[in-house]
């Protein structure tokens, strides 16, 4: 498989070989929504909370002896029938909504994405992003390019090598985008934009150490 590299100026200055493993992987609907079903649930915090009988202060003491009275035969005025008192079955933060998938799942649903953007043209690969210094005018210039002067705006991932701090300073300020390194990828950023862009440099990282990572399972 193989990717054009361009500059700037969206010219091609050269190619580049991707690995089937990575960038070929059949497109798999099911495997990616059970796995970003999974994060999303994992990501969701319980804020609701009620107490039960025995978390409301008070209600220690018999409202009235047991027998004699005529009434009902009551234990604590915190019981959940009486007003003031603990919730029967109600939310608490407690709960856990977390659901688990395994590695190989999430390393094959990214895989997925990624192949399905490849095949719809929606990866490419640039020479470098420049950025010498943290200056947005640069990224900018390059997006406008790449869009081949669309008006209309898409989201966009930058891959920046790894560690280059001023391509990240340079393109956050950017309506739309998102820059990140080859350690960052992940299948959240890559479904919540249109565009993914690597820095070459960044995709032969991320294909080093998705080899790697794959070799080890």
């Amino acid at each position: 498989m193989e990717i054009d590299i361009v500059n700037k100026e969206n010219k091609k200055v050269g190619a580049m070989d991707l690995p089937k493993g990575v960038f070929g992987t059949k497109w798999n609907p099911d495997l990616v929504h059970q796995v970003v079903t999974s994060l999303e649930s994992s990501r969701r915090a319980p804020f609701a909370h009620t107490k039960s009988r025995g978390e409301v202060s008070g209600g220690g003491k018999k409202p009235w002896r047991q027998k004699g009275t005529g009434r009902a035969r009551h234990g604590s005025t915190r019981s959940p029938i009486w007003v003031g008192g603990g919730v029967a079955f109600g939310p608490t933060n407690k709960r856990n909504f977390e659901k688990k998938v395994n590695k190989k799942m999430k390393v094959k649903a990214l895989y997925s994405v990624l192949s399905k953007k490849f095949e719809e043209g929606e990866v490419l690969v640039v020479d470098t992003f420049g950025a010498e210094k943290p200056k947005t005018k640069g990224i900018a210039d390059l997006l406008k390019a790449l869009r081949g002067g669309e008006t209309k705006i898409s989201k966009t991932l930058l891959i920046a090598k790894e560690g280059w701090k001023n391509a990240v300073l340079s393109g956050r300020n950017i309506e739309k985008n998102t820059v990140t390194y080859p350690s960052g990828i992940n299948l959240g950023n890559c479904l919540g934009t249109k565009h993914v862009i690597f820095e070459e440099k960044a995709m032969q990282e991320f294909i080093e150490k998705q080899i790697k990572k794959d070799q080890h399972e």
